[in-house]
């Protein structure tokens, strides 16, 4: 799948027009030449014809020009996934640069087991990272195969001869066929309407009303309109009016084009290969990079300290180093991007066993951090298939004329055939469905759009009167109509007549329909016909719809609401159909906004608005994105949940775009999230599911940080009041190993439900506050282990050095593996709330090594001995008063400073 929406949004001004200047040189004078040469001579320059290309051309051209896909991420080799992962991270970068330093200076084989240890830290971090995204990948990738775009194109096929031989050749014929976009060649013949991805490099042969929304390309935000005559004046290809380039989308119109260029050989893959890959950082990301520098900082500091104390105090400066780089180790927090990976990859596979799509992974975590939950009306509140009611005259009663011509605006319109016009052809029986098409002809249409809300088409009748059928929004149709069909008579339209026409209206809207108005003018025969003749149109009356809401919509809102998201409706349709449907689903309407008034608005006035408004209808595109920065503006993190032609623009200004299945290309590559099923319930479980993998990041990031703050105090201490080492440095990172070793486990931990009931966002002050807060209280209980160990267990002087070292590791191992059993929930641990049995089974499994290590015949090698038996005693109420106290300081910060 073409994922072009990222570009948008990704590509800097400067880098845009470099990477622009370079595509230009490549393929910029090609595309130019056709621009300036009329339609036939450009397909004769391609070697195509309208008529489309045979299935040998198709064959030669793949094979000679490749698939049509763009420089996109592609899957890399185990070995390169590796590398990659493993260089991108400044922290295994970090830790491989000291293991080497330990390993060439090293005297001891203990250092050569630190050294070991450090590379066994990395390993640990990049392949079990790697594995759990691969699981993952795997699962998206599955469903992101049920999700294709296809394009229209005209192409000669072989098609038997009724009542031929058998064994005669087939007969060729063009005709329009889907075909996936990757099979696109240059020489195609295809075909665009509203809502449609321009699939390649275009020369237009035919275009009606055609405007191209082109800022993935130039960064112009309004939509460009384009013809199909020769462009001479046009000095570069992207100012040739006749051209239309891949990564652009259609607005309105219609068009009939031949393709130039493909995949990579197109201007977008050009400017699209230097940028693949790249990401826009979310509040996420820049705050665990923060987290992390933080640390290193720490670090930074930190470790010259230590290394100075320990060198003049003990005048070992070899042994000085050693143990400033096991400390510089301790300090890093270098599992951090193994359990961001690792949490986001879990995520993307519990979202995929629910048929979610999730094409980025950090937007499960935006997912659950959204506050406020803005959502399309038609196809995403509401079910996909819409009922057509009612056909009425301008008084309210049932007429089969206006179900005709009705008919015949949507069975000839070449556009988006929407649910509606689906809803009309499906209501008319075949018999008229077929009486019509053999009397009327397709001779023009006016397309629709987002400002005019109808759209016409031109017929003639076997008689060869033409006729205008224009179809679309009551006030807009209304707008241009100036006469009325009363009782087969026509009158004009006076102003009681349309106090009555807009109330009848208005009863159908109050009656839950969704309604459009018709409107018909014989017209004068021309050679082509616009928007400018939408005028003077006679009103035959309106079709009303059912637009039921899906079943799950009520409850997905209800449990989004009690989840602390509000739901906010920003829809094309009218506010009266929408307070009904939103009466429907149990969205209370205190207020609703339209957009005429949203675009008299200035920015702060919107703002202001949004605090109190529920409903923002008969919305164009770019209202839309109006109304989504300015719930940015007042700090709320917005998803959009939309599905059509008018939802793209949207969907990208939102921090996480959520589209449908059946939703049009545009929305669906706009998107980062596609649902596969039609239960909107998956949003509740998507945002708890965000929720998840922040709460469980937080969890070590909380426990790193405290007892990192913590280690900085005892470190300093210990190596300013012992003659000796207070821990080894193959020690400190055996200790730093195995504590790392048990959070693994912390992606598998649930989460309290009172964390999980409102929004969660970035709050590195929160963080830092716990850090003052719980760190130095592991520095106390340390401080009491040197006291045990010193006084009383008399570890005090030469020879006694490893006796106090072993005694300190096995304190520092299990104070540290415990208390994130205490960190990782508000509530009372063990009792209101168990850690899962992962995190429960590896924390024990590393206590007894800790335990156990000491009287194994691995000690020597670690440079531990036994411990008396009244050291059991003191660390048992050591860690009991620790827990205890951190306990009581995390209440108390509950209290004071509101749910960790």
């Amino acid at each position: 799948m073409l994922d072009f929406s990222i570009f948008s949004v990704l590509i800097p001004n400067g880098v845009r027009e470099r990477a622009k200047g370079e595509a230009a040189v490549r393929s910029g004078a090609e595309l130019l030449a056709l621009a300036h040469l009329d339609g036939p001579d450009a397909l004769a320059r391609l070697g195509a014809s309208a008529d489309g290309l045979n299935p040998e051309q198709v064959e030669a051209r793949l094979a000679e020009f490749g698939q049509n896909i763009v420089a996109q991420e592609k899957k890399k080799s185990f070995l390169r996934n590796i590398a990659e992962r493993f260089i991108t991270s400044p922290i295994n970068i970090l830790l491989t640069v000291l293991a080497v330093i330990t390993w060439a200076t090293g005297e001891e084989v203990s250092d050569k087991i630190g050294a070991l240890i450090m590379f066994a830290m990395v390993v640990m971090a990049v392949f079990v990272a790697h594995y759990q995204e691969a699981r993952s990948s795997r699962a998206v990738e599955q469903l992101r195969r049920m999700v294709s775009n296809t394009a229209t194109v005209r192409r000669e096929v072989d098609e038997a001869i009724e009542g031929g031989d058998e064994d005669a050749l087939p007969k060729r014929v063009a005709k329009k066929l889907e075909v996936q976009i990757d099979g696109l060649v240059p020489g195609d013949i295809v075909h665009l309407s509203a809502g449609d991805m321009v699939p390649a490099d275009l020369r237009l042969l035919a275009a009606k009303d055609l405007f191209i929304n082109q800022s993935a390309l130039t960064g112009e935000s309004m939509p460009v309109e384009k013809f199909a005559g020769a462009d001479t004046e046009a000095k570069t290809a992207l100012e040739a009016r006749s051209l239309c380039f891949m990564g652009s989308n259609v607005i309105s119109g219609s068009a009939m084009a031949v393709v130039v260029a493909t995949g990579a050989h197109t201007y977008f893959g050009a400017l699209a290969g230097s940028l693949v890959g790249q990401r826009v950082q979310t509040s996420f990301d820049k705050g665990v990079s923060r987290f992390a520098w933080l640390m290193l900082r720490f670090m930074a500091v930190m470790v010259p300290v230590v290394f100075l104390i320990n060198g003049l105090t003990k005048h070992d400066w070899y042994e000085a180093f050693m143990f400033a780089v096991a400390v510089a180790v301790g300090l890093t927090p270098e599992m951090l991007p193994m359990i961001v990976a690792i949490n986001l990859a879990k995520g993307a596979l519990k979202m995929a066993s629910k048929d979610v799509i999730v094409k980025r992974l950090n937007a499960i975590q935006n997912f659950g951090a959204i506050d406020v939950l803005c959502t399309d009306k038609t196809g995403t509140l509401t079910q996909d298939k819409v009922i057509l009611e009612r056909h009425t005259d301008i008084r309210g009663d049932e007429n089969e004329d206006v179900l005709e011509y009705a008919w015949l605006n949507s069975h000839h319109q070449t556009g988006l055939r929407n649910l509606l016009d689906v809803a009309v052809l499906d209501r008319t029986a075949p018999e008229t469905a077929a009486r019509l098409k053999s009397t009327y002809t397709l001779v023009d249409e006016v397309p629709f759009d987002f400002t005019r809300r109808r759209m016409s088409v031109i017929v003639h009748d076997e008689t060869g009167r033409h006729f205008l059928i224009s179809k679309g929004a009551v006030a807009e149709t209304v707008g241009v109509c100036s006469r009325v069909r009363d009782d087969g008579e026509e009158a004009p339209m006076t102003a009681d007549k349309l106090t009555e026409v807009r109330a009848v209206a208005r009863d159908m809207n109050d009656d839950g329909f969704r309604v459009l108005a018709l409107g018909l003018r014989e017209i004068e025969v021309k050679p082509s016909y616009s928007r400018d003749d939408e005028k003077d149109l006679t009103l035959l009356g309106f079709i009303a719809f059912l637009d039921p809401p899906k079943d799950s919509a009520a409850e997905a809102i209800e449990a989004l609401n009690a989840n602390g998201v509000a739901v906010k409706i920003l829809t094309g349709d009218n506010d009266i159909v929408t307070r009904n449907v939103c009466r429907h689903v149990g969205i209370k309407v205190e207020k609703y906004l339209v957009g005429p008034q949203i675009e008299a608005m200035s920015d702060d006035e919107l703002t202001i608005a949004t605090r109190t408004t529920q409903v923002f209808a008969r919305l164009n595109p770019q209202q839309k994105v109006r109304v989504i920065q300015a719930l940015h503006r007042d700090n709320h993190v917005v998803g959009f949940l939309g599905d059509g032609i008018n939802d793209g623009p949207a969907l990208r200004a939102a921090d996480v775009g959520i589209s449908v299945d059946t939703a049009v290309d545009i929305a669906k590559e706009s998107a980062d999230i596609i649902l596969l099923e039609k239960s909107l319930m998956v949003l509740e479980e998507g945002v708890i599911e965000g929720r998840k993998v922040f709460g469980n990041v937080l969890k070590y990031i909380k426990m790193t940080a405290s007892s990192n703050f913590g280690n900085m105090f005892s470190m300093i201490g210990a190596s300013a009041l012992f003659p000796f080492l207070p821990m080894l440095p193959v020690q400190v990172l055996l200790n730093n190993l195995l504590y790392d070793f048990s959070q693994t486990a912390v992606v598998t931990d649930e989460v309290d439900a009172g964390y999980l009931a409102k929004p969660r966002q970035w709050d590195l002050r929160a963080i830092t506050r716990f850090m003052l807060c719980i760190g130095p209280i592991s520095s106390i209980f340390d401080y009491a282990t040197f006291a045990v160990m010193w006084f009383v267990l008399g570890a005090n002087g030469a020879g006694h050095d490893k006796l106090f070292q072993t005694g300190w590791f096995v304190e520092s191992l299990l104070s540290q593996t415990l208390i994130v059993h205490i960190i990782r929930t508000g509530r009372i641990p063990f009792v209101e709330s168990r850690a899962s049995l992962a995190l429960t089974v590896t924390s024990i499994a590393i206590c007894l090594v800790g335990v156990v290590l000491p009287f194994s015949p691995a000690a020597g090698w670690f440079g531990f001995v036994a411990l008396p038996s009244q050291y059991w005693l003191f660390l048992a109420a050591i860690l009991v008063m620790y827990m205890g106290l951190t306990q009581l300081v995390k209440a108390w910060m509950i209290r004071r400073f509101g749910l960790l």
